[in-house]
């Protein structure tokens, strides 16, 4: 499996299309929550993502102080097949471009709460109340890198 990480300006029109084609899938039509999915954030964030011959597995944005928090933050984070690690090797790989490319000291998530464990296994921690975000169950987490 190849790792990838880009910038928009850098994707090909099919990265693009391949990204928001999973990216609705999950949090659009399987989830069954319609929202904005593709916003602003997209233009400066660091998309990652994992692929084999059967496409992308795995994909997360890591987004620069400001784009949706004052801290760093990371988001949309989907592995195709699930409860098999992936999850976490691609939530490893954004740490580490939150590390080298925008010298994070610390990310801040909202976190669907069935997958607290993942985020909590990675080292953030809990910092709000379970709130619900279109319809979902959130919870707010931090990590000090």
């Amino acid at each position: 499996m190849e790792l990838f990480v880009k910038t928009l300006q850098e994707l090909t029109p099919e990265e693009l299309f391949e990204i928001y084609k999973l990216r609705v899938s999950v949090f659009v039509v399987e989830q069954k929550c319609p929202y904005q999915e593709v916003d602003d954030a997209d233009k400066v964030a660091y998309h990652v993502w994992m692929k084999d011959e059967d496409g992308i597995q795995a994909y997360l944005r890591v987004l620069p102080k400001g784009a949706t928090f004052d801290e760093c933050s990371i988001g949309r984070v989907i592995a195709v097949k699930r409860r098999c690690g992936l999850g976490t090797k691609i939530l490893d790989a954004g740490i580490q471009v939150a590390k080298e490319k925008l010298h994070a000291e610390s990310l801040t998530i909202e976190a669907q709460v069935y997958a607290r464990k993942l985020y909590e296994n990675a080292g953030f921690v809990q910092v709000s109340d379970e709130f619900l975000e279109d319809g979902i169950p959130h919870i707010k987490m931090r990590l000090t890198l």
